[in-house]
Parts: C-alpha cells; structure tokens; sequence
C-alpha cells in the first residue's frame, strides 16, 4: 500500500471551525453544503449535487468496479417553531432526536423567511427571583420550554410583525472552545467532526497524488439526523459502504475521546462482518488506537442505504465523543486516528474482488470462519437420529 501524508491537522481544525459557525439543522442545510462544496474543488475531486443537497464525490481509482462509497452528514440537531403564543413566547419542537434538557439556557438564531431573529431558550419558569426552586418541579420536555426573542414580542401579532412563522428553524449556538490540552468541545460535532477527518484524508490523498486501487464516492448527506441520510444517494454499484459517525462516550460503552470506534451493531442490527474486520485489521497493521462497539440507540448513514434496498456491505467508523447530542467533547486523537484510518481504507484493496457481480456458485461465495473450523467442536451437535427418534438399523 501507498505510503500515506501525515494528516493536516491545522487544516482539519480549521474546516471543523468553520463548518460549526454554519447553523444546519436538518432541512436548513445549504449554506453549509456550499462551504463544503468549495472545500472539494480547493482539493480539487469533482462532485455532483443531488436536487435536495446532498454532494456525491468522486475519488477515482485504478479500476471502477467494484466501487466504495464513505459517508459523513452535513445537517445536526435542531429546533422548529411549532407555536406563537399570545405572550409572544415561542413553542418549539425538536428537529432530530434529543433532549430538551440541552436546549435550556441556549442561545439561538431564528431563521424567518426575511432575517434573523436572536433568542434564548428557556424552561417555562425562567425567572429564579420570582419561582425560586419551583423551576425544579418541571417535566423535561419540549411543552417545558419555550424561546425568548430578543425583539419587542409581547403578543403574538409582535411576533407575526418580526416576520416569525410556524415552522422556521431554529440553530443553536455551537459554542466552540479548542483547548491546549487537545480537547475539543461544542454542540454539533457530530458530525462537523467527522466531516473535517474525511475531507482531511481526502485532501492527503489527492495532495500525495495517490491513485486508490477502486473509485470511491465520498458522500455529504444532508437528513441523517432524522433518518433517511444516504438512502437516495448512491446511483453507483456500491459493494463497500462506509459511515462516519459520532461514537458515544458513556458507562456500558468500549469507545473513549482518543480512539477510532469500530461499531459491529447498532438499532438497525449487525453491521457486515468482513468489512467492519477489514477496517479493523487495517487499524492493528497501521498502529491506531481502535475500539470495537455496540449502539443501542443510534443510526448512520450506511443503515439508512441498507434499508433503501442498497445491496452493499456496510460499516461504521466513529470519532469517540463525550455527551453526544449535547454538549459535546472529543479529542485531536480521535479525530486524528479517525482521518488516518479513512485514508488507509480509501487506499487499500476491496474486501472481495467478485463483489462485483451476485456470486453464481459456493466456491465464490464468502467465509466467516471456515467450515471445519466452525463445526470442529462436534459434542455440541447433536445426533440427528436422535432427535428424530429414529432407531439404529438393527
């Protein structure tokens, strides 16, 4: 294999700066898909926009089939006007799936058709001086919370004054802080991070001028967060699909903030065996901090191509991130192994040659563990006879 570029890690820092100052929540997304748009013709892949938003690059390899496809999205977590109330407050209802406890005390930008509207969200006793520990004894919900404009907005025709109307979006602050120590904390990393690695490898591969031995799509979806993400986004032959994702850092879990995350399951079920071994063999034969996990409550991109009907292999790849789909904390050393691992795997061989066609006999087909090998401890079968009943032949 190539002998890879160390990873730019100041550029890496960089794009992930710029892309968290980028308000996208799902269904807000193409200021965002611009920015990385123009991040790709600087490295120079050619790309193509889907109607809705969502990029499809090109890497070219040495041969077209069978290709693979690496994904990353663009849009977070969010909120949308669901009410105007008549004290000028805001109802809002969450764009994704997270808590409202997350949103209590945010500062936000309020998209309306015209303009932008700051604010504050808040419980729906904000005031300490006049509900003292009354706050306490609040559900935590989306009824229990309710955004302040920074605007005159007593009334509801205030509000319809400023422009506000049910369903516009609302972005919440990232606040961003890199500190010395590596860490890296902000809302919206997921998946701003694991965009920043894969365009980091992608611009080490195409800066070396490496050829890869297959073409590969990278792929910026624009809906993950709500469950659709890469499911119309693959007009290629496809035989390898690999998602970039956030890996949750919590009691119960194997990932921690400075390894790369290999996940073998999450609600959608197993991801494909060879694959997800394939990445990480490469992670033990390049050196990096890699963990093997399970995600209870999850989905990525490469669930949502499979339950498109996509006939690929699967995996995921994650950058370990403490408080996920709050706010959030990873390291450089996830991001780190992250991007290098992306970059391995873009330049190493496909996992089965004959992907490229459906297998027409056995002798194609693949391996797990080998047959004798499987069956080797035979006291754990039992006797088939004997559980038919049937007598010996006398």
């Amino acid at each position: 294999m190539a002998q890879l570029p160390e990873p730019d890690l100041p550029y890496l820092r960089k794009v992930l700066l710029e892309m968290l100052a980028i308000p996208s929540p799902t269904g807000f997304t193409d200021t965002i898909v611009r920015y990385v748009a123009e991040r790709l013709e600087e490295i120079g892949l050619p790309f193509e926009l889907t109607r809705r938003g969502t990029i499809r690059a090109t890497l070219l390899g040495r041969q077209k089939s069978p290709d693979r496809a690496v994904s990353a999205h663009l849009d977070t977590i969010g909120a949308i006007v669901r009410e105007i109330k008549d004290n000028g407050r805001l109802g809002l209802a969450p764009v994704g799936c997270w808590s409202s406890r997350f949103a209590e005390g945010s500062r936000v930008s309020l998209f309306t058709d015209d303009g932008v509207v700051r604010g504050s969200v808040l419980p729906l006793m904000a005031s300490g001086h006049a509900f003292n520990t009354a706050v306490d004894t609040l559900p935590i919900s989306w009824d229990h919370v309710e955004l302040r404009l920074d605007a005159y907005s007593t009334t509801r025709a205030d509000c319809e004054s400023l422009g506000v109307h049910i369903g516009d979006f609302v972005a919440f602050d990232p606040l961003p802080e890199f500190t010395e120590s590596g860490h890296i904390s902000a809302r919206h990393l997921d998946d701003k991070a694991g965009v920043a690695a894969l365009l980091t490898a992608l611009k080490g591969i195409t800066e070396a001028r490496l050829v890869p031995p297959i073409d590969c799509h990278p792929l910026f979806t624009i809906t993950e967060e709500v469950g659709s993400g890469s499911a119309g986004a693959l007009p290629w032959d496809v035989s390898e699909f690999v998602g970039i994702d956030i890996a949750p850092v919590a009691p119960g879990q194997q990932s921690n903030e400075h390894s790369v995350s290999v996940a073998l399951q999450d609600s959608g079920g197993p991801y494909d065996y060879h694959l997800s071994r394939h990445l990480l063999k490469l992670a033990k034969d390049d050196n990096l901090a890699i963990r093997r996990d399970l995600f209870r409550y999850y989905h990525s991109d490469a669930q949502s191509a499979i339950t498109a009907g996509h006939d690929t292999r699967t995996a995921l790849l994650a950058f370990g991130c403490d408080a996920t789909h709050g706010y959030e904390r990873t390291h450089i050393d996830s991001l780190e192994n992250l991007t290098r691992l992306l970059g391995r795997y873009m330049m190493s061989p496909p996992v089965f040659a004959n992907d490229t066609v459906d297998s027409q006999s056995l002798e194609r087909f693949s391996h797990q563990i080998e047959h004798d090998t499987q069956m080797a401890n035979d006291t754990q079968v039992p006797n088939i006879d004997s559980i038919l009943g049937n007598r010996p032949a006398e």
